[in-house]
């Protein structure tokens, strides 16, 4: 090893004899850095995605400075690969400080540079290096075209930078307040491409200016040593608001199921609809507006408005080809049926390996759903898109009451990243709109049903009628949305298919979603694969 970099023992700090400016360029310090150091920091992160499998080895796939005058830090690029034959890459920016306050888990590394006893710790920690980057957003050029750039919204205008904060504990990325006024999002895991949640705000923000997602206000990318983009942070205003929709939801449940008692209403003489068969408000029977109350009902009218604006406008771009429609196709058909196969192959396997572990209506419906496979394996593969005669469109991807905030009697979207599993090239592949209806709808039974089990015993009545108030619930609030979404859409002139191809979308997306579903269900918590299961037996039943 160079004798510019010594270590006596691991918990010894190591000793740099040149300026920090330098620290990356020294080989001997990377190769240590990364063997010895950083994999005991990183498997400790919130951030870091690959917590279930074992590292092989960490690279340094790229580094670049972020800086002003004399004020230095470093953005590394770190490839993290897998035993099991994958690889991560994740954002990690790094600052030497001299100061001792920082707490033990901000450490990432005891050195002294130059004769300064400090510590390398995880740049984000350090309020100076937040205020440097809001600067550089805010003060960007136009039309940069440098390796790292900055890049700021017409409207992030006569700003100061006044204050930053962690917002809250967030599990992939960390996002940082500004002046409670902004939020910038710093992806951890990072791809080369265009990350779809920079890009869908840029998109929906600043070029159609929908108003119900944080306004896009500026961010930080960079050009790869292979020439490839890629998203390190997206700044957006901050949205005032009281929570998200997945709360909101939960605790109107909670009044819904508690009024059950106050009520006295007998489940079983509830007036039932049919699955997915739109239903205006003021169709709904009296005996259920009674019981759940309408402005219930309204909001999520109103979350079926904001979530059709979102397509119309999705849908209307004929220059950027990274949004403009596009139509079903043979190359489109044989990319969602292999991806299907291999999830739904592996959701078999789940089952057969975890059926010790379930019981009463969870378990029967297991064993549904296993009898039931080659019908489902059919609905999945087994159809003709050249009898789909709507459009396909950039969606949200990941759509649910959880990606939605409420402020007074509105509901902001955001978060467009996509599928946590998905690769970055499959979450921007164009779909049918109806693939985020799915996605909401499954949100619904999942707020239904989280509400009992996370209530069950304060409620008198049994599982049995609390499951079956649940889907009595479930097909209305789904109806409700559906007459307002449709509606909405055909009026934009927005091509999603007619009526019986519509059905068919709808109820293939529910399904796949649900498949989906059943994967983490029965990793994390068997129990509650009682609810992709029951989404399951919904489909093939109705």
């Amino acid at each position: 090893m160079s004798n510019k970099i010594t270590k006596t023992v691991l918990q010894s700090p190591f000793i740099f004899d040149e300026n920090w400016e330098g620290l990356l360029d020294n080989k001997d310090f990377v190769k240590v850095f990364l063997s010895d150091i950083l994999e005991d920091y990183i498997v400790k992160q919130r951030w870091y995605g690959g917590k279930a499998s074992r590292i092989k080895y960490i690279e340094l796939s790229d580094y670049f400075r972020i800086q002003k005058d004399g004020e230095v830090y470093y953005g590394l690029i770190l490839e993290i690969d897998f035993v099991e034959a994958f690889y991560h890459h994740y954002f990690l920016p790094i600052a030497f400080v001299t100061d001792k306050s920082f707490a033990e888990q901000d450490k990432i590394l005891p050195i002294k540079i130059n004769e300064q006893q400090g510590f390398i710790i995880d740049a984000i920690n350090l309020e100076a290096f937040r205020k440097l980057v809001f600067e550089r957003i805010l003060y960007a050029r136009p039309n940069d075209r440098t390796r790292v750039q900055y890049h700021k919204s017409d409207t992030f205008t006569n700003v100061v930078y006044e204050s930053s904060r962690f917002l809250g504990l967030e599990q992939s990325n960390t996002s940082i307040v500004y002046n409670e006024k902004f939020v910038l999002k710093f992806f951890r895991r990072i791809y080369a491409n265009k990350n779809p949640d920079y890009e869908m705000s840029c998109f929906l923000s600043d070029k159609k200016e929908f108003k119900n997602t944080p306004a896009y206000k500026g961010s930080l990318n960079i050009i790869g040593s292979d020439k490839e983009f890629i998203s390190i942070a997206l700044m957006q205003q901050m949205i005032p608001n009281q929570g998200d929709a997945w709360e909101y939801m939960l605790n109107e449940l909670n009044r819904v199921f508690s009024d059950l008692d106050q009520k006295n209403i007998v489940v079983k003489s509830l007036p039932v609809h049919e699955l997915y068969l739109r239903l205006k408000i003021e169709d709904v029977p009296k005996q259920i507006s009674d019981w759940v109350g309408l402005d219930l009902f309204e909001r999520i009218k109103t979350i079926a408005k904001r979530t059709a604006e979102m397509h119309i406008v999705l849908g209307s771009e004929f220059e950027e080809t990274a949004f403009t429609p596009a139509h079903f196709n043979g190359d489109y058909t044989v990319w969602l049926k292999n991806r299907l196969l291999y999830q739904f192959q592996n959701r078999l396997n789940l089952i057969e390996n975890n059926l010790h572990k379930l019981d009463g209506l969870t378990l029967e419906l297991a064993n549904e759903f296993l009898n039931n496979k080659n019908i489902i394996r059919k609905r999945l593969v087994n159809f003709d898109w050249t009898k789909l005669k709507g459009e396909r469109i950039r969606v949200h991807g990941d759509y649910h009451l959880g990606q939605i905030l409420v402020k007074d009697d509105d509901f902001y979207i955001l978060d467009f990243e996509g599928e946590p599993e998905s690769t970055i090239r499959d979450r921007k592949v164009k779909q049918p709109p109806l693939k985020d209806v799915a996605g909401m709808f499954r949100s619904f039974h999942y707020a239904i049903y989280a509400t009992i089990f996370n209530n069950g015993k304060k409620y008198n009545q049994s599982q049995e009628i609390l499951f079956e108030a649940a889907e009595v619930l479930y097909s209305y609030f789904t109806s409700v949305f559906l007459e307002t979404y449709v509606a909405a859409i055909l009026e934009a002139n927005l091509n999603i298919g007619y009526n019986q191809e519509r059905d068919f979308i709808l109820k293939y997306c529910l399904l796949e979603k649900a498949v989906y579903e059943l994967g983490y269900e029965l990793n994390s918590r068997p129990r509650w694969a009682l609810i992709p299961l029951k989404g399951i037996s919904n489909i093939i039943n109705n």
